[in-house]
């Protein structure tokens, strides 16, 4: 079992514990709500149970069988990266590797595709990289306390990054976003 699957199993004990429902009660809880679109699903969750944005995303993802990991699974990293950069995103795959060879030199981590991101990953997630639209490119960066900047969207509690840093292109990638980055990987263990 992967460092990511052991994670993802963690969480889902976790949601457990938290609702004092056992998986195969809250499919049929989720079920029972009659929702069929990932998004409701996901804000029911938040909404009924009081989970946070990643617990509820993950639960539904567990659901639906839909998890970004599992769209990916089996391909190798460069055909996923040519699925994620394909058409009007295909202008973004400078960023991306511009991102990459910075971060590369921070020293060991794991890279985790999904459907449409990366996510990078020691101990803990640190950094999810990816087109969030046609039009803009994200980094979302789990660090806390990073000094404020207009460039760091704080994202609310329970959310799967803390920042989010959008992205026009390669120039965007700076000394101040590899720092944000460079924390948000040392604090992840």
């Amino acid at each position: 079992m992967s460092s990511i699957d052991k994670a993802v199993q963690t969480q889902l004990e976790n949601i457990q514990k938290k609702t004092g429902m056992s998986l195969a009660q809250l499919t049929a809880f989720i079920k029972k709500s009659g929702l069929s679109k990932h998004g409701e699903m996901r804000e029911m969750l938040k909404q009924k149970l009081g989970l946070g944005h990643g617990d509820a995303n993950t639960l539904t993802h567990y659901v639906l069988k839909s998890d970004g990991a599992r769209a990916a699974e089996g391909k190798p990293l460069d055909a996923v990266l040519d699925e994620i950069y394909s058409g009007a995103k295909a202008g973004f795959r400078p960023i991306h590797e511009k991102l990459m060879k910075e971060i590369q030199k921070f020293g060991e981590f794991e890279i985790a595709p999904k459907k449409g991101y990366v996510s990078l990953r020691r101990k803990k997630q640190f950094v999810m990289i990816g087109p969030k639209t046609n039009t803009r490119f994200e980094v979302g960066i789990n660090a806390r306390d990073l000094k404020k900047s207009p460039r760091l969207l704080e994202q609310p509690k329970g959310s799967m990054c803390n920042y989010i840093v959008a992205l026009a292109n390669e120039k965007d990638v700076d000394a101040e976003l590899v720092a944000w980055i460079k924390h948000a990987y040392e604090g992840a263990g």
